[in-house]
């Protein structure tokens, strides 16, 4: 069947996912193809010391995201969207969404980016015996409860971004296992809440006396390929107010970008992983055995599927890096040259290349916001040199380059050195592998591990979401994840691998070592700018 006939018989599968930047749909066919695109770009914005979007702007988003995907596939086949096959949504993970009984959002959403919930997740991590990250959703709700917020006595449902707009669509107030990881710790047997957890965060919230009690004002956690819900009229005419799509198509489960990121470098399986690198950068390595104690750095999450994981999360990677470029752009348009974002990037990465293998000296730091791996609560972008570093143009996009992946290095040092995990593969996708063999050259270097990156990569979440959409209605064989994404989707093909040299490993090593003594310096800007 071709791309036409697929839309106009209802068979496609619709994913949308709302990245920290740009919110993208992806359709594809029967065959896991994508066969139309549509996107919007968007920006967090900082309200009263912390990050969010307003709710107009996600539901504005969304619509402009859809209708460009519609108008697409009118250019591209004559043809309108009336019915779809199955739709996930996707969203950056974690967060904060807390609602009142009449569905109102009580506080501004709060993202992954804030790092205002540091008490709190000392105070969790102690309690749990776990590490809780300061993004996770139970840091913000427990932070609340510290700082005595007025509105934490109303809750009566806390979601993610995913699980809102999820339950907007459908009604259900669900969410996939991996977006829920990042709510509360997941059992690795009974594939819920981790009741253990649930009762010792009740017993902290005795004092305060509220109405609710954790366990009720969670979503319902759903594995994929389960059922979770359909597309309402009230969710048609959020989605497409033009009234062209028809209600009733089914809704995979609501998932997070690490869990889409999986799929969609098929790293679900046990000894294999990916690595995200956007605005923010994640790794994820999917466990043979569970660790042998709980790290800071390290967060344990779990695949779509259910199984262990092992993240690193940095909130910074390439927005820095992007204004760097960007600077480069304007000095294009005032010698008067036209100016191709992708050619400047391109010829900005591979120039990147020649530089000195440790950057000739040259530390860059990119915290736009605050990084918990190194501990830093609040970031200041900065650049750093002495009289005696080789400062020229090759070393200085090294340096940048290197940076974007600096903190990722330092989080996965702990699994490879310490723990002794044994990967297969790692993938790569998102915006830094764009530029081809240049991200992937410098991740295998500070990785000092092969990696991988597919013709796909540049697909992203969305696909990976449309892809657990198609697990929905397409696993006829009822195959494993793993094992539909091998067979389906993959088939074998592992993409193209790098592998850094001895002298490029060696010369990240020292480039990581400049990086770490020069913290300071980084704290100092945030102490005094």
């Amino acid at each position: 069947m071709d791309a036409k006939k697929t839309i106009e018989s209802g068979k496609a599968v619709l994913g949308i996912e709302f990245g920290s930047t740009r919110i993208k749909a992806v359709l594809i066919d029967s065959e896991n193809r994508p066969i139309a695109q549509g996107s919007h770009e968007w920006e967090n914005r900082l309200v009263d010391g912390l990050w969010t979007y307003d709710l107009d702007a996600i539901w504005n988003g969304l619509q402009d995201c859809y209708a460009d995907l519609c108008k697409n596939v009118r250019k591209a086949y004559d043809t309108e969207v009336e019915r779809l096959s199955a739709i996930g949504i996707s969203a950056m993970m974690h967060g904060y969404m807390a609602f009142d009984e009449h569905q109102k959002l009580l506080v501004p959403f709060r993202t992954w980016r804030n790092t205002n919930t540091t008490k709190a997740a000392e105070a969790l991590s102690k309690c749990f015996d776990f590490n809780i990250p300061l993004r996770w959703s139970i840091s913000h709700l427990y932070q609340c409860m510290l700082d005595k917020e007025e509105h934490v006595k109303d809750i009566k449902f806390l979601t993610t971004l995913a699980g809102y707009i999820h339950w907007q669509l459908t009604g259900k107030k669900v969410l996939g296992i991996g977006d829920a990881s990042g709510m509360l710790p997941i059992h690795s047997e009974t594939k819920d809440y981790d009741a253990t957890m649930v009762e010792k965060f009740e017993q902290l919230a005795e004092p305060f006396h509220f109405s609710w009690r954790l366990r009720d004002v969670l979503p319902k956690v759903l594995l994929a390929g389960e059922a979770a819900g359909q597309l309402t009229e009230k969710g048609t005419a959020l989605l497409d107010p033009s009234g062209r799509l028809k209600p009733g198509c089914p809704f995979c489960p609501p998932e997070g970008d690490a869990g889409t990121g999986m799929v969609a470098t098929n790293a679900v399986r046990q000894r294999t992983g990916n690595v995200s690198a956007g605005t923010s950068s994640f790794s994820m390595i999917v466990l043979e055995k569970s660790l042998s104690k709980a790290y800071e750095m390290i967060d344990m999450v779990t695949t779509p599927d259910g199984s262990p994981v092992a993240m690193v999360h940095c909130n910074n990677c390439t927005s820095d890096l992007n204004a760097w470029v960007g600077l480069f752009k304007e000095y294009q348009q005032l010698l008067g040259v036209e100016v191709d974002m992708n050619e400047v990037f391109g010829k900005l990465y591979n120039h990147a290349l020649r530089g000195d293998k440790d950057c000739g000296g040259l530390i860059a730091y990119n915290y736009v916001s605050g990084e918990p791996v190194t501990g830093l609560a609040e970031g200041r972008p900065l650049f750093v040199r002495s009289a005696e570093d080789t400062f020229n143009l090759a070393n200085f996009m090294r340096a940048q380059l290197f940076a974007a992946v600096a903190v990722l290095k330092i989080g996965n040092d702990i699994l490879f050195n310490e723990e002794r995990i044994s990967v297969d593969r790692i993938t790569g996708h998102g915006g830094l592998f764009k530029t081809k063999g240049v991200g992937q050259r410098i991740l295998a270097a500070a990785l000092n591990s092969p990696i991988s990156v597919m013709e796909t990569a540049g697909e992203g979440g969305a696909w990976g979401i449309a892809l657990l959409a198609g697990y929905l209605v397409g696993n006829e064989e009822r195959l494993s994840l793993a094992d539909y994404l091998d067979r389906h989707v993959f088939s074998g093909n592992t993409g193209t691998e790098i592998t850094a040299t001895p002298e490029e490993v060696k010369g990240f090593a020292a480039y990581i070592a400049n990086y770490t003594r020069g913290l300071n310096i980084e704290q100092a800007a945030v102490n005094f700018k």
